[in-house]
């Protein structure tokens, strides 16, 4: 086992890029994503990034501004990447209960496929949000679905498919509870229970059993 595979880094080092400042850019992102996702903001190090990169440590700062400045850069990204593809979902020109059942089944798949996403969420949780505080952008970039969700919830009132007086905040909180857990805790769970969560049958039952229950709870036909 070399050290990247202990620390879970891929170790892959991407083309240099000549006269592409916006590449160079992402590419930084991509590999710093998962160098702060492998390794946290602490154990992350730039000059492993720009080893990764071909670039230089003084280049990285140059586009960001410093170590904190490119993870909380990462942080946007991946908040925004997500948030970006829920925009392009048009749930606008669905039946709200088709509307709000695209939307879990596209949660559920998208943590499970972006497991960085989950770990940077779950590191800057450990932190307290001590860095993402800082973000003016993240804020906003999250709001779209509350948006988003905010609308479903009254078409559904106003066509009489939802009965139950539910908040957006409070739907996304559910929803995001459900496949965000199932991701950052599957091998303490598996452990434990001996319950696989990625296997074809499991996944299939919960992604039914999810959307099940929060369109029995927005029908109001939920069993107490």
């Amino acid at each position: 086992m070399t050290a990247d595979d202990a620390t879970g880094t891929t170790n892959k080092t991407k083309p240099s890029r000549k006269n592409d400042p916006e590449g160079t850019r992402q590419d930084i992102l991509e590999v710093a994503t998962e160098e702060f996702s492998s390794l946290g903001f602490s154990g992350g190090r730039v000059d492993a990034i720009a080893a990764r990169t071909r670039t230089t440590k003084r280049m990285i700062y140059y586009y960001f501004g410093g170590k904190e400045e490119l993870y909380l850069a990462v942080l946007e990204k991946v908040y925004g990447d997500i948030r970006a593809i829920e925009n392009r979902l048009n749930l606008q020109n669905l039946e709200p209960e088709a509307a709000i059942r695209a939307l879990i089944d596209f949660t559920f798949d998208y943590q499970e496929q972006h497991e960085d996403f989950i770990r940077l969420v779950s590191i800057e949780n450990i932190h307290r949000a001590e860095h993402m505080k800082k973000s003016k952008a993240i804020a906003n970039l999250n709001i779209t679905v509350i948006d988003t969700l905010a609308r479903i919830l009254e078409r559904g009132r106003d066509l009489g498919v939802f009965k139950t007086d539910i908040q957006p905040i409070d739907l996304h909180l559910m929803i995001s509870a459900f496949c965000f857990f199932r991701v950052s805790n599957r091998h303490t769970f598996n452990l434990i229970f001996h319950q696989d969560l990625t296997a074809t049958d499991t996944r299939a039952r919960h992604k039914r059993m999810i959307a099940d229950a929060i369109v029995s709870l927005l029908k109001g036909t939920a069993s107490a």
